[in-house]
C-alpha cells in the first residue's frame, strides 16, 4: 500500500489521516464539502503540537507529514489512486450504506475498504461495497498517536490475504494490531468501554447524580485518570448521541429516548460537542476533573 484515502474528517478521521501521513504514506482526506475540509485542515494542524510533545517529533517531521496530505470533496477524485480507503463517517447505518454503494462504483478494483466504525459490524455493509472480500473493519481509539490500538476485524467473507495486509498496514503506521477473527459488536475495546459509558449515562438521565460526581466516584474508587463523562467528551457527544439514538429507535426504550433527547437539546444544539469544541460535559482547556482539588472532599 502506498496511497491511502480517509473518508470523513472528524476528530478520529483527522487523526487517522495525520498518523498515516506521519508514517510516510500519501494521504487524501475526503469529506462531503469544502467547508468540512477547511475545518479538517485546522483540526489536523492542531495535532502537530501533540506529536511534538508526546512523540518528541521535530518541526520538520510534523510539517512534512502535513504536506503529504491532500484534501478533496469529490469522491471519485479522492479515491482514484487509493490502495486503501478508511471510512470514518457518522455511525448511522443509512449514511454508511449510501457511502459504500457510491464508493464501490468509483474506487479502483484493487482498492481495499475498511470501516472505522466503533459499534457497527462490517457484514452490515459488505454487500453494499460491491467487493465484500476486500472489506473489513479497522478500528482506532481516540488520541491515536498515544492510544495506538488498531482492531482489525474480518467478516465471514473477508479474504484472508486482505486481512493480513491490513494488519501489516496497521503495524506500519505505528499501531499495535489486534486481530479479531470473528465479528463482535463493539470489538474488544468498546465491548468493555460502551457498557461502562452506558451505565454512566443512565445514572445521569435517571437523575441519580451529576457528571462531575459520577466521574469523581469512578476516579477515586478505581484510581483511573478519567471518569466516563471526561471520556465521552473525548469520544464526542455527536457519536454518543448517534449510538444512543440508534438503540432508542431499535428498542423503543423510553429512558434511551429521553437520554438521546437530552444529549441533543442540552449539548449538541448548544454547540457543546465535547473536547473538540471546547465544551461538553466539561469546559476546556481547563476542565474541572484536571484541577488539583477535584478528587478532594
Amino acid at each position: 500500500m502506498k496511497k491511502i484515502t480517509v473518508a470523513g474528517s472528524g476528530v478520529l478521521g483527522s487523526q487517522i489521516a495525520y498518523q498515516t501521513a506521519f508514517h510516510g504514506y500519501d494521504v487524501t482526506v475526503y469529506d462531503i464539502n469544502d467547508a468540512a475540509l477547511e475545518a479538517a485542515k485546522e483540526r489536523i494542524q492542531g495535532l502537530k503540537p501533540h506529536y511534538k510533545a508526546d512523540l518528541q517529533a521535530t518541526d520538520e517531521q510534523v510539517n512534512t507529514a502535513y504536506e503529504r496530505i491532500q484534501f478533496n470533496s469529490h469522491l471519485k477524485e479522492a479515491v482514484a489512486d487509493a490502495d486503501l480507503v478508511i471510512e470514518a463517517i457518522p455511525e448511522v447505518v443509512k449514511i454508511k450504506t449510501e457511502f459504500y454503494t457510491n464508493l464501490g462504483q468509483v474506487a479502483p478494483a484493487h482498492t481495499i475498504f475498511a470501516t472505522n466504525s466503533s459499534t457497527l459490524l462490517p457484514s452490515q455493509f459488505a454487500e453494499a461495497t460491491g467487493r465484500p472480500e476486500q472489506f473489513l473493519a479497522l478500528h482506532f481509539a481516540n488520541t491515536i498517536w498515544k492510544n495506538n490500538t488498531a482492531e482489525v476485524m474480518k467478516h465471514p467473507h473477508t479474504d484472508a490475504n486482505v486481512f493480513d495486509e491490513v494488519i501489516a498496514f496497521a503495524k506500519s503506521i505505528g499501531m499495535v494490531a489486534l486481530p479479531l477473527h470473528k465479528e463482535q459488536p463493539g470489538y474488544i475495546l468498546n465491548s468493555l468501554l460502551v457498557p461502562f459509558l452506558d451505565a454512566a449515562e443512565m445514572l445521569l438521565v435517571k437523575e441519580v447524580s451529576d457528571p462531575e460526581t459520577i466521574d469523581k466516584t469512578w476516579m477515586i474508587g478505581t484510581g483511573a485518570p478519567l471518569g466516563p463523562f471526561a471520556i465521552l467528551d473525548i469520544v464526542g457527544i455527536n457519536t454518543a448521541y448517534n449510538i444512543v439514538q440508534a438503540k432508542a429507535e431499535a428498542t423503543g426504550d423510553e429512558t434511551l429516548l429521553k437520554l438521546a433527547n437530552m444529549l441533543k437539546t442540552d449539548y449538541i444544539d448548544q454547540g457543546k460537542l465535547g473536547r473538540a469544541t471546547g465544551q461538553g460535559f466539561y469546559t476546556y482547556p481547563n476542565p474541572n476533573f484536571a484541577k488539583p482539588d477535584f478528587l478532594k472532599a
